[in-house]
């Protein structure tokens, strides 16, 4: 495999997951990343269109296991998910979407220190001062649900924006493409194959 101009040749599950898998594993941290917005918009319809108090409020899963809503450990498990999902799968974007795609990455990555400290107070029993329950630093001046709405959103328009420009790449983002993603490149590495 020929490895285009400005990217190091990459191996191992980094480079399978960038090259001829990245169309998969995209598929595949886009469905848990959907299956998390469901999680925070059905609780977002809790709150605000059937009136149910924040506790009542947990979600789909939350409402047959409700420890899960309080578990910090999943919350901050989702948040590194997230994370290493977007670091992994970084390397197999070019161009435009991938500075989409590292804007997504850069605020994940704050998300996750915020979600680190809820853990870390869980943990210890440390609270911030003023506090009377684990709270992130952005929750001291905006409400937890709402909080991970816009954490959440913000995150996720970046990512759809760097997939729309990832699979609709120019003439130069598409010959340093090393993945099958865009409708072109599947057709060029088709015809590549078939000529040797």
């Amino acid at each position: 495999m020929t490895v285009a101009k400005g990217h190091p040749s990459r191996r191992g599950v980094i480079g399978a997951i960038n090259g001829a898998h990245h169309r998969t594993v995209l598929g595949l941290y886009m469905l848990i990343v959907l299956g998390h917005w469901a999680e925070h918009l059905v609780q977002a319809y809790q709150i605000w269109g059937l009136g149910w108090t924040r506790p009542q409020a947990r979600g789909v899963l939350g409402m047959p296991f409700p420890w899960l809503v309080s578990s910090e450990w999943l919350h901050y498990g989702y948040a590194i998910v997230m994370l290493i999902g977007l670091f992994a799968l970084r390397p197999g974007f070019v161009g435009r979407a991938r500075t989409w795609w590292t804007v997504a990455l850069v605020i994940q990555f704050w998300h996750h220190v915020e979600h680190l400290l809820l853990l870390l107070q869980v943990q210890t029993g440390f609270l911030l001062p003023g506090t009377t329950v684990p709270t992130s630093l952005a929750q001291l001046v905006v409400p937890r649900v709402e909080l991970h709405l816009f954490y959440n959103s913000v995150v996720f328009v970046p990512m759809l924006i760097a997939m729309y420009l990832h699979l609709r790449p120019n003439d130069g983002e598409l010959r340093q493409m090393q993945c099958s993603c865009s409708h072109e490149s599947r057709r060029r590495m088709t015809l590549a194959s078939s000529a040797g």
